[in-house]
């Protein structure tokens, strides 16, 4: 997994597509909360601010 980050970084560097970057935090952060979201006792706090 960690191959695959240092790859993905590697391409970004070097075809100048840092506008890349925020577009993956966002979906890495989503992600992180529809798996959290459901399977923990936030999930009455993470849908009241949707």
């Amino acid at each position: 997994m960690i191959d695959f980050f240092h790859d993905l970084w590697g391409y970004i560097k070097q075809r100048k597509k840092f506008w890349l970057t925020p577009l993956l935090l966002i979906l890495v952060f989503c992600g992180l909360i529809l798996i959290f979201g459901a399977s923990t006792g936030l999930s009455p706090f993470i849908y009241s601010i949707f």
